[in-house]
């Protein structure tokens, strides 16, 4: 079988869409070698070392006028390449495929994260809002099987596109194996000194957006001022709403227990860094993840720590609750009392924090790489027969 896959996010997304795509396709060639995976790219990037396989291929806009308007290639002009290539599924694994795929002959699949734009579109200026809904749904209605991220997703994607649900096939996603290694005392310390890491911090990952509800979790440290001492690393970036959460951190002189790590410029530019390659001794490192967002399409944050041993204190809402299963400790992420509680407890250690980190590597065995290539295959194949 040859496999082709949008893999746009793959080279140029340092955050979930781009963790995703990697992943996946990592895990199809490794554990599935017998396919020919095609990664169909508008620009290449150091994020994604293909080298090691020699099943994967990487194609480009390399002929007038594609190699300039490469934006339109992806969006229609790679059909041609597709036929070239001989593919028989094209992977869209961020929301799109290419207009017109299927008059082209070409089985498709498109991986949907989550509908936010639909749920919350005051967090979108109008015309992102606009060009996301019409290639969603463009994607949902053309897509030979729609793959969602979760169950969350799924009954989102019917409400909104009112797609059949019979269509939609909910396959859940992975993380990097390396989130899984325990990483040396060595390399630990190393992470420590090479990031200027606190003793013992929480963790938040993931961008600063008013979504991911970075200001509840500084007013609910806030509150713990003179009870914990602990400070909250802050892996992510934003810009408006970002300004709001440094606001409110001046404003109460809490300043010191938040660490914006991509406001040090040498740790921006750190290939390991925009990589995420340290991102699983950092997560070893931490005391707990903090995690209270206030919708989600899986919530990888809360995968990756479980599967490095570490805590969870993530919100009781969407899909969170499947991400976390009963490993995690679950909060109203409106309440800010509520997670100081959660930090408090967890702050503490005990048979509490040992059970829930066995809990956690139990439950993100759910999520192994090789089931959920294996769940995508089996989309592959069901499309075939």
């Amino acid at each position: 079988m040859n496999i082709g896959f949008d893999a746009k996010r793959a080279y140029q997304n340092t955050t979930g869409l781009g963790h995703y795509s990697r992943t996946l396709i990592h895990s199809l060639a490794t554990f599935f070698p017998e396919n020919e995976y095609y990664l169909f790219a508008p620009i290449l990037s150091s994020l994604f070392d293909t080298a090691a396989f020699k099943n994967m291929h990487r194609v480009t806009p390399t002929s007038f006028p594609s190699s300039l308007l490469r934006a339109a290639w992806r969006s229609s002009w790679m059909k041609k390449d597709l036929q070239k290539n001989g593919i028989t599924v094209y992977h869209g694994l961020s929301h799109e495929i290419p207009f017109g795929i299927r008059s082209a002959g070409i089985r498709s699949v498109v991986t949907i994260h989550d509908l936010i734009h639909e749920r919350n579109p005051e967090q979108y200026n109008r015309f992102d809002v606009s060009i996301y809904q019409k290639k969603f749904r463009y994607a949902c209605t053309h897509a030979d099987t729609v793959i969602a991220i979760s169950e969350q997703t799924k009954k989102d994607i019917i409400e909104f596109y009112q797609t059949p649900a019979d269509k939609i096939t909910v396959c859940y996603q992975s993380c990097n194996p390396s989130f899984r290694s325990v990483a040396t005392d060595e390399e630990k310390q190393r992470i420590r000194k090479l990031y200027g890491l606190p003793d013992r911090f929480f963790l938040y990952v993931g961008s600063i957006i008013e979504r991911k509800n970075l200001l509840t979790i500084c007013k609910a440290l806030q509150q713990l001022e003179n009870k914990i001492d602990i400070p909250l690393v802050v892996i992510g970036d934003g810009g408006k709403y970002k300004q709001i959460v440094k606001d409110f951190i001046q404003k109460k002189g809490i300043s010191k227990r938040v660490i914006f790590l991509s406001e040090d410029p040498g740790i921006k530019l750190l290939p390991s860094y925009r990589s995420a390659k340290d991102f699983p001794a950092i997560y070893q490192l931490a005391t707990c993840l903090i995690y209270p967002s206030l919708f989600e399409g899986f919530g990888i944050p809360v995968l990756e720590a479980l599967c490095s041993g570490l805590p969870v204190i993530t919100s009781n809402l969407s899909c969170l609750p499947e991400t976390g299963g009963d490993a995690a400790c679950y909060v109203d992420p409106f309440n800010a009392e509520q997670i100081a509680a959660a930090i408090l407890q967890i702050s503490h250690g005990g048979i509490l924090v040992e059970e829930m980190k066995k809990k956690g590597w139990l439950h993100a065995e759910k999520f192994l790489p090789r089931h959920c290539a294996s769940s995508v295959m089996e989309v592959y194949t069901k499309l075939l027969a």
